[in-house]
């Protein structure tokens, strides 16, 4: 079978006109159209190309801002029958801790190994849950602006889910600290960021205490979460002496495990917090005075600490820091410094809006010049991420994927797994780290297993066959509407010489114009 696009295009147009007037013909969307919205949404579906249609960028971008708080009932559904969404970090935590008093007290050393064996396989596969839940919700919610910040900010504010108990409390941490904040102020997320288990469990700081400070977290916290390196092209500049001091007033912060509360003074009792498993102890805080970037900070305990955020939040070099970084990940790999210039300005003028900070970007008028024009100048290649839920997104239009274990084995053969950085830096966000040979080859595997419908993605959750559900139709309605137009005229001419559906999947998807946003 030999696909002629322009025919198929006809055809598809006449049906999607059903006989209505003329006058209820959609406008075409124009490229940089097309290029904004796969920059806004995690990429194109029928779903969102319609709402694009009826509200026109501006009100569609409000719309982002602002989604609902609770996911579309479906989706919902699918969220709340996921086992690891039933149950708190505390409890889960809790139960692990149980269950290796257990397995110490087994009799036997074949006991405890298999009994160690399958708590590490409930370990894993409470990860790969977290994971199922997250891309359902990129590839199926209306508020992608949403999830892309969730995936964005959870790489900023990276934890390494094999360390200590970080696979227990990782869900937690992704739905509640940052995904709830996701597009709200970011001193807010800075501080739920903080106040994690998660986070001070993976960066030490859950055994920081006055005469035995750890100095880690303080110093993430000033080089990777707020300000940049010092020195740096963020304009900050810190010493050592000031990560000291930032340790000082975050010790205390730390982990309880237990049903229990620490016994203290009267003096110290009304200082101390207690929320799930995050605890403030005075009893392990340093209460003398602070200087941090030469800003006084006395000893008030709990209060210290969001003291020393908020002072953070407000320093020039992190509106810098963060609006590069923002723009870097949508805009491109080097982004224009004026835009990033404007960016840092409504940042500082707004305490940090994360929404006021990218409607700047997404409407920024420099911007959509840009992807207006016949050249893009501005572009932005798919990260691993990115490039498979993109095409998901694509391939199966809103249908309901039952099962996750292809993509999550994609994603960790392309290596960008969910909660998988092991260094606190989290995934580059440029071009160069994702060009090599070995994941292009990859890439086409996975365009060839998507477009080929034998990826699997339909069957039972334990990965058992389902019946044949056969391969997407990826010459869809969509893809005219808005993946055609943007695509190369190499792309159009080795499409039109497929001589099969699978084969023009298979070329489409691993296609360099597909290859970027």
């Amino acid at each position: 079978m030999r696909i002629r696009l322009g025919v198929a295009a006809v055809c598809l147009a006449a049906l999607a006109a059903g006989g209505r007037p003329a006058a209820f013909t959609p406008k075409p969307l124009t490229r940089g159209d097309l290029r904004w919205l796969a920059r806004v949404t995690f990429g194109l579906d029928s779903t969102s190309v319609a709402r694009f249609r009826q509200l026109g960028r501006e009100r569609f971008l409000d719309e982002q801002l602002h989604p609902p708080a609770a996911d579309p009932p479906e989706l919902a559904r699918a969220v709340a029958a996921v086992p690891v969404t039933q149950q708190t970090a505390e409890q889960r935590v809790k139960a692990f801790v149980a269950e290796q008093r257990r397995i110490n007290a087994l009799p036997t050393d074949d006991e405890k190994q298999r009994a160690r064996m399958a708590l590490n396989q409930a370990g894993n596969q409470a990860i790969y849950e977290t994971t199922k839940r997250h891309l359902m919700r990129t590839l199926l919610s209306p508020s992608q602006l949403r999830e892309q910040m969730t995936w964005f900010w959870m790489n900023h504010f990276s934890v390494f889910s094999g360390k200590a108990n970080v696979r227990w409390t990782v869900a937690e941490y992704e739905d509640q600290a940052v995904r709830a904040h996701a597009l709200g102020t970011f001193g807010d997320l800075v501080m739920a960021t903080l106040t994690s288990p998660t986070m001070l469990e993976y960066l030490d700081n859950a055994q920081s205490a006055v005469g035995k400070i750890n100095e880690n977290y303080a110093r993430e916290l000033m080089e990777l979460h707020t300000l940049g390196v010092s020195g740096g092209p963020s304009g900050s500049n810190y010493t050592q002496q000031d990560v000291q001091e930032l340790a000082r007033v975050l010790t205390g912060a730390g982990i309880n495990l237990t049903d229990s509360s620490p016994r203290l003074g009267p003096k110290m009792q009304p200082l101390y917090i207690r929320r799930g498993l995050f605890e403030f102890n005075p009893a392990r805080h340093d209460f003398g005075q602070k200087t941090l970037l030469g800003h006084t900070i006395d000893g008030k305990g709990f209060e210290e600490i969001q003291d020393a955020v908020d002072f953070l939040c407000r320093q020039p070099a992190t509106a810098r820091f963060i609006s590069t970084k923002l723009a870097t990940y949508f805009v491109a790999d080097e982004p224009p410094p004026a835009l990033v210039a404007r960016m840092a300005r409504t940042f500082q003028g707004t305490d940090g809006s994360i929404g006021a900070v990218l409607r700047a970007m997404f409407l920024d008028r420099d911007f959509i010049n840009a992807l207006n024009a016949p050249t893009v100048t501005l572009e932005k290649f798919r990260d691993p991420m990115q490039y498979v839920v993109s095409s998901m997104r694509l391939a199966y239009d809103g249908k309901m994927i039952t099962n996750y274990h292809p993509a999550v084995n994609w994603l960790q053969r392309l290596g960008e797994p969910l909660y998988g950085r092991v260094t606190p830096d989290g995934y580059p966000l440029t071009e160069a780290a994702w060009t090599s040979s070995g994941q292009m080859v990859l890439r086409f595997e996975i365009a060839r297993a998507i477009g080929g419908g034998n990826a699997g993605l339909f069957n039972t959750d334990d990965n058992q066959p389902r019946p044949a559900t056969g391969f997407p139709m990826l010459s869809s309605r969509v893809f005219y509407d808005a993946i055609e137009p943007g695509l190369t005229a190499r792309t159009r001419d080795t499409l039109g010489r497929a001589s099969s559906q699978q084969e023009w999947n298979l070329i489409l998807l691993s296609s360099p114009d597909w290859m970027q946003r």
